[in-house]
């Protein structure tokens, strides 16, 4: 039987190696797959559907998915998932020590629809108070000007996002005309002069582990979407891959955890990701049922913040032969 011919863009991770070197093959699928990076991945999805299946933001998936563009259908394979407290930054001689200091001042966004946004601004909502009307958001590039939002917003009541097409959100910063940036990657003034520029949270490993142990959100960033014709069509593709995806992610837990060598230019590694596991139990799980408060939370944050423009369920983001099937 002749296999299916697909082509799958995702970045680097080693959680998804083993699937992309054809070590573990997709059951009647030929599999060609293309590494690059994050931003040239989703504007080339988002906009062109040029591959059939591709790494795709949470939030903006959601977002797409809650205004009824069916078009995609995701698998719950979260490649990427990083907490966001590390991604608030500040000057050191401004006025902004504390998340409550955030009140009333002014921040630089490279978009509302950012999945780092989302959850960054759902942790000061629900654990500092901070009430997200009170900010003058800034929307725009941050190490050089004109990004644009990706997907249409409905910003509830009150939120005000004023757009920067001229500006960059760093050098904003610097100026003291915004009082802090949040960007999943840090701005150019952080990494040039880190002596002038910090993190809100300094010590933000041990205020993210608090946030875990409090909540047991642990942030998706990205999943796995495939384009409906295809799952349509062939509705086993969305069960085989998710079987290998499943399966290389295995392989992977096991070098990190398992073997006695340096696969990872990382010191004590293999005790990190002890502790790691310690933490989370099993470590990196897709499916529904793992990842449900994650995944609730995520979608209230979303429909909170105009990014959903209903509030989904997350049983709606993905391919129901999944859901019968795969749980782990």
């Amino acid at each position: 039987m002749k296999k299916l011919p697909l082509c799958m863009a995702i970045s680097h991770y080693d959680i998804v190696a083993d699937l992309t070197s054809g070590r573990v093959p997709v059951e009647g699928v030929e599999l060609n797959c293309l590494n690059h990076e994050i931003t040239d991945i989703f504007y080339r999805f988002l906009n062109h559907r040029e591959f059939d299946v591709s790494e795709m933001s949470f939030a903006k998936y959601a977002s797409m998915v809650s205004q009824g563009d069916d078009s995609l259908i995701a698998i719950p394979v979260f490649p990427s998932r990083i907490f966001r407290h590390s991604c608030i930054y500040v000057r050191r001689d401004g006025p902004i020590r504390k998340p409550a200091d955030l009140k009333g001042r002014s921040i630089g966004i490279p978009e509302w629809a950012q999945t780092a946004q989302l959850f960054a601004r759902g942790f000061l909502t629900h654990q500092y108070g901070v009430d997200l009307r009170s900010i003058n958001w800034i929307q725009g590039g941050i190490n050089e000007p004109g990004r644009k939002e990706k997907v249409a917003l409905k910003l509830p009541p009150g939120v005000q996002v004023t757009i920067e097409a001229e500006r960059a959100m760093s050098d904003m910063l610097l100026s003291g005309e915004i009082d802090a940036v949040m960007s999943a990657h840090p701005p150019a003034c952080f990494e040039h002069d880190p002596a002038n520029v910090g993190r809100l949270f300094e010590d933000y490993m041990t205020v993210e582990k608090e946030y875990y142990n409090a909540t047991k959100i642990f942030p998706i960033m990205h999943l796995v979407a495939i384009r409906r014709e295809i799952v349509d069509a062939h509705p086993w593709v969305a069960v085989n891959l998710y079987r290998s995806f499943c399966q290389a992610r295995e392989r992977c837990i096991e070098r990190a955890l398992y073997i006695d060598a340096s696969r990872f230019p990382i010191p004590w590694g293999h005790e990190l990701a002890a502790q790691a596991q310690r933490t989370f139990g099993q470590l990196w799980p897709y499916g529904i049922e793992a990842n449900r408060v994650t995944l609730e939370a995520g979608l209230q944050f979303a429909f909170e913040q105009g990014i959903c423009h209903r509030q989904l369920r997350p049983e709606e983001l993905f391919a129901k032969q999944i859901q019968g099937h795969y749980r782990t």
